[in-house]
């Protein structure tokens, strides 16, 4: 944990951030109080947009329709080891 006064904390702000990013926990004090602490920013959820490909994909009205064929080879299928 690095801790440095506001007066260094501005001279040597370059060097603070690298060692934040670096995953050092960096806190600057004021009057030899701690005051804040310097994190890497994490960027928030990205939310979806609703109806962001409408009419951009298509599905056949088949789509979701089992195949005896294939459930077949799922449950009475050869196991190999």
């Amino acid at each position: 944990m690095l801790i440095v006064n506001t007066h260094q904390a501005k001279t040597t702000l370059s060097q603070l951030i690298a060692k934040a990013l670096a995953g050092e926990e960096v806190i600057i004090a004021r009057a030899n109080k701690p005051a804040v602490k310097l994190v890497p920013h994490k960027p928030g959820k990205q939310y979806r947009t609703i109806g962001k490909l409408k009419g951009k994909i298509w599905m056949a009205p088949d789509f979701d329709e089992e195949s005896e064929e294939i459930n077949n080879l799922f449950y009475n299928g050869p196991i190999e080891p």
